[in-house]
């Protein structure tokens, strides 16, 4: 295998951002529109996503697996819409998760997080 890269490290928090190793790029806090409507966060936390993949040479058609978290399940419909949307078919492996944030925007702020894991080998069409 080679070298583990570390992308977006962020030494206050004792994450990274973006980890490479071998085919598959880790990607972690995808957020984005923080206190707008939950589909503007969807699709703020999918934008920053492509943002992130694109440093590796990646776009949306390479995640193979989401962890969604959300601080209210019943927006799930409306999450689905935005992935439906945005991922055209080529739909990743997806866990949802209810969990509470504590920390961007208070009460009404952040609404949704998402996890990724990317694969940078070749996609068949």
């Amino acid at each position: 295998m080679s070298e583990i890269m570390r992308y977006e490290v962020n030494e206050e928090w004792a994450y990274s951002g973006i980890v490479e190793a071998g085919d598959f790029i880790f990607l972690s806090f995808c957020e984005g529109n923080v206190g707008q409507s939950i589909e503007a966060q969807v699709n703020g936390a999918l934008d920053d996503m492509c943002r992130r993949l694109e440093i590796v040479g990646l776009s949306l058609e390479s995640v193979v697996k989401v962890d969604v978290l959300m601080k209210d399940p019943w927006n799930i419909p409306i999450m689905e819409k935005v992935f439906k949307q945005r991922f055209i078919g080529k739909y990743p492996a997806r866990k949802t998760i209810s969990t509470e944030f504590a920390n961007k925007g208070g009460v009404d702020g952040l609404q949704i997080q998402i996890d990724a894991i990317a694969y940078k080998g070749k996609i068949n069409d």
